[in-house]
């Protein structure tokens, strides 16, 4: 039992371990699905998505240029940047946790589930989820920001919808709940520092008089922009995104879904990647970049070329082989 435990990816012994929590979480959820419910779900998870997190990291770098908003984009970007690199670059490849709708394909209940709430897919590993971290690096920065600003019931706001955010990616069948908790502790970790780094960034420029004029657009081009003017156009950006977001999040799923063509220790559901020069099909069928790198050995199609290139081939194989003696 220790030599399985010990052979077993971080993932798969959070499978094993946590599988009485999640399932019974999941119990809540799918007890409450209804055709009202999943739209709702579907609108809210678009919150944390790359099409809504990225340009906020986009309008955090624009909003550094101006001194009075120099706070709210230096935590954006910050706490941004900290996030993707905790979830994406270290716990996502580090865990190796396969998503629920292919590791819990032989659970009646949960497939149903799953199929109810629209069938969506992602085609990156589970734990923790982006979509969670992305929101909560989001609203604990601003809620700060806002906290400091004395705009209370927009601080209050901040956290509430991450929650949304999270609990959506629950309902959808598209995350374990202890994927969703550790995102939040994720998010929460990058908000908290994106802020007090953006502090102390804002602190330095305000010491060197000069450098704090010079990066300020407004004093640059001598006309200022009223406050509520300012408000109503990053008011305008976010709303404008959060709707594109929100029009992928609302379609995307369903059984007419491309899913990814792995069926050896399960029917992968993970979107596959199409018509992508990064991920090419292989022998004619699409899969998700898991299986992808799995199946060729290599993060993208540049690197397999190149790795095919660089193995000798046809005579030159077979003369190597019989030069080596532990071929």
């Amino acid at each position: 039992m220790t030599g399985i435990l010990l052979s077993a990816t971080i993932g798969e012994t959070l499978d094993a371990s946590m599988l009485g929590f999640d399932m019974a979480i999941y119990r809540v959820f799918g007890a409450i699905q209804n055709d009202i419910l999943t739209m709702i779900a579907k609108m809210f998870t678009s919150l944390g998505d790359e099409m809504f997190v990225i340009p906020m990291a986009i309008l955090g770098l624009i909003l550094c240029l101006f001194k009075r908003s120099r706070k709210y984009g230096a935590s954006l970007v910050i706490a941004i940047a900290i996030g993707t690199i905790i979830t994406n670059l270290v716990l996502k490849p580090m865990v190796l946790r396969v998503r629920p709708y292919n590791t819990l394909q032989g659970d009646a209940d949960y497939w149903l589930w799953y199929t109810t709430a629209g069938m969506l897919s992602e085609s990156d590993y589970s734990f923790p989820s982006g979509h969670t971290t992305g929101a909560f690096e989001i609203a604990f920065s601003m809620m700060l920001c806002f906290a400091a600003d004395k705009r209370k019931k927009l601080a209050a706001m901040c956290p509430i919808l991450a929650l949304l955010v999270g609990c959506s990616r629950i309902y959808l069948m598209v995350h374990y709940p202890t994927d969703v908790l550790g995102g939040m502790l994720a998010g929460i970790f990058a908000g908290v520092v994106g802020y007090f780094a953006a502090k102390l960034i804002c602190k330095l420029f305000a010491k060197h008089e000069k450098l704090d004029n010079t990066v300020d657009v407004e004093r640059i081009v001598k006309k200022g922009i009223p406050t509520r003017t300012f408000a109503l156009l990053v008011t305008a950006f976010c709303v404008v995104v959060f709707a594109v977001s929100c029009g992928k999040s609302v379609t995307e799923g369903g059984e007419e879904a491309i899913r990814c063509a792995y069926n050896e220790e399960y029917d992968c559901q993970n979107e596959a990647r199409v018509n992508s020069d990064k991920y090419p099909p292989i022998d004619g069928k699409c899969y998700c970049k898991i299986h992808w790198k799995q199946l060729t050995g290599a993060d993208n199609a540049e690197d397999a070329a190149e790795n095919s290139a660089d193995a000798p081939a046809g005579d030159e194989a077979e003369e190597t082989a019989a030069l080596d003696p532990a071929a």
